[in-house]
């Protein structure tokens, strides 16, 4: 159901925002901890937004190197990020230490989805989920291509 909230230009006062719902994933095989730096919150004093995608970029990094790869060298491959979705849970603040889950969902011919959780690691207070949409690239051609057959056998040994 659409979270009601006040619009006081409109003449019943009240308005839907469509709101995204993510379901976690039933298992995060990769697990990886990344610190929240002062450089990483905002003047509210939490985790800026932005910030989030760039501890959540750090973390897909380091999966990827989990499974051998670096992302320009995934079976000769790069992969891109086609596109990011994160549902907030609540706030992170400087000094904590996330514990960032990873696991790879939903694989189509191109690509799959890099599904992640952040919790904070002494409390395990949920802060976000979210997933990433990952693209395979051809580096010559610069085009998508099909994700490559020991890429899937080296995720299925992850999970």
């Amino acid at each position: 159901m659409p979270r009601l909230i006040h619009c006081p230009s409109l003449p019943e006062g009240i308005c839907t925002m469509p709101r995204i719902t993510l379901t976690p994933a039933p298992h995060y095989p990769f697990v990886t901890e990344i610190q929240i730096y002062i450089s990483h919150v905002n003047q509210g004093g939490h985790l800026d937004n932005a910030q989030l995608l760039t501890l959540v970029s750090e973390a897909r990094v380091r999966f990827f190197h989990a499974l051998g790869y670096l992302e320009s060298a995934v079976e000769g491959l790069l992969i891109v990020v086609g596109d990011i979705v994160a549902q907030y849970q609540s706030e992170a603040f400087h000094g904590e230490t996330m514990r960032v889950e990873m696991t790879a969902t939903d694989f189509n011919k191109y690509g799959f989805d890099l599904q992640f959780r952040l919790t904070e690691k002494e409390t395990r207070r949920a802060v976000s989920l979210g997933k990433l949409g990952i693209v395979f690239i051809d580096p010559q051609m610069r085009k998508v291509t099909p994700v490559p057959p020991a890429f899937m056998a080296n995720v299925e040994l992850l999970v």
